[in-house]
Parts: structure tokens; sequence; C-alpha cells
């Protein structure tokens, strides 16, 4: 994945009015590697808002992440793709906007690599996938659209618009 478009986010006077630096798009996706709880937020088929956290990984510029179909989300997104995602910390935020599916049957190469990425963050929690537990479904991918970050707030907010 090349390096995205990067720009200073816009907000209302006095929030960040002197700004003195960026967040680096690496920080970015050391960040989504590295975290363990992923909360994402979904639309609801009457307009409500809903949120969940879940662990996932970030494997070729993507998040993924796997469940059931039955589940509120799943169910959402079927509905309406568009999603956010934001890790746990506000202080040194990174927030995602863009389109989550269904990812279907991952290629053997693509699944490995998820799969340990997976046993990589979550084996100490119980949680070691093998790569052909997606064969018949259950895994999603959020496509990023929009990514803003910063390590402080009034120091470097920075968004990332992504093709």
């Amino acid at each position: 994945m090349s390096t995205p478009h990067s720009t200073r986010p816009q907000f209302p006077k006095g929030y960040v009015d002197n700004p003195t630096g960026t967040v680096p798009w690496d920080y970015v996706e050391k960040r989504l590697t590295e975290a363990k709880n992923y909360w994402i937020c979904s639309v609801r088929p009457n307009g409500a808002p809903h949120a969940i956290p879940r662990w996932a990984v970030w494997v070729n510029g993507k998040i993924f992440y796997d469940g059931s179909p039955e589940t509120r989300h799943a169910q959402n997104i079927t509905q309406n793709p568009r999603v956010s995602l934001h890790l746990e910390s506000g202080d040194e935020a990174v927030i995602v906007e863009g389109e989550s599916k269904a990812a279907g049957k991952p290629s053997p190469e693509l699944a490995e690599k998820i799969a340990q990425a997976y046993r990589a963050k979550y084996t100490q929690h119980g949680y070691a996938p093998e790569a052909t537990q997606w064969d018949e479904g259950g895994l999603y991918e959020i496509t990023p659209r929009k990514v803003m970050a910063w390590t402080k707030f009034t120091d470097d907010p920075t968004k990332f618009v992504l093709a």
C-alpha cells in the first residue's frame, strides 16, 4: 500500500489554532497493526448507531475481523457498508472511516497472512485461527477511505485520504 495523501483536518476556531506537526502514516499503520481492541461503529437499518469492540488485524492495507453473519454489525453492513472504526485511546487517536463487507473465501496466501496476524496477537488470549477457518465465510474486511490521527490533539491532528 502506498502512503495516502495527508492534510490537516478542519476544526472550529479555538480547537487547533497552531498545530506544529503531523502524524506519519507509518505510525498509523503501527497502531492499527499492534492494537488489541478495535471499536467498529455501524448503522442499524432504522438509522440508529451500533458500536461494538472486536479483535481484528491490519493486513495488506485493510482491517480484517471475523464473526457470525448473524451478529448485529454483520447484519448492519449488508444494509449499509459505511463504518467507522477507532482504537481505544482518545489521547493518541486513530479513527478510520470506510466500508465493511463480507470478505468471502480469501486466497490461501491471504488467509495464511490473516491467520498468522491473529495468532501473533491473540494466541495468549485463547484465539489462534487456522487459515482454513474462513473457507465457509465469517471473515469481514474494512477498506479505509479516510483516517484521522493525532498523538497530541492540539499539536498534530492529521487526516489521511485513501483512494
